[in-house]
């Protein structure tokens, strides 16, 4: 048997806690290892994350390209006013509304972003799951 779509993969990286005080993280979690889709992404909070309305974060996954040089938003999400996250479990980021975002070639490095918005909020570090389906 070919491997061919439908396959999917789910890729998991750990990333780091990110204080306030204007503070921000990018960190390389990934390379898709081979072209596909991201069907979906979430991230799994250590620690409860409360959002706020003017000072928050938000936290996105960035096709960084072959190159590492890329600035593509594959999804993203921002902790502000009603929008939290429990400690242990998943929050799902919203994906990129533009399909062609969402495509990743082989060799493409996946880099999760955390940037602060206002003063911020803390970001406490977990999980980051990202599910890819061959194309």
């Amino acid at each position: 048997m070919a491997d061919t779509a439908p396959y999917t993969q789910v890729l998991t990286a750990n990333v780091p806690a990110v204080s306030t005080a204007g503070n921000d993280d990018d960190t390389l979690i990934a390379q898709a290892p081979f072209n596909c889709t991201v069907t979906a992404v979430e991230y799994v909070p250590e620690a409860a994350i409360t959002g706020a309305s003017t000072n928050n974060r938000t936290v996105s996954l960035v096709n960084k390209g072959a190159t590492g040089s890329a600035t593509t938003t594959v999804a993203t999400l921002t902790f502000d006013n009603g929008v939290n996250a429990s400690a242990n479990n998943e929050k799902a980021l919203t994906l990129s509304g533009t399909a062609a975002n969402l495509n990743l070639d082989a060799g493409d490095t996946l880099q999760w972003r955390s940037i602060h918005v206002g003063t911020g909020i803390t970001d406490p570090g977990g999980i980051v799951r990202v599910t890819i389906s061959r194309r």
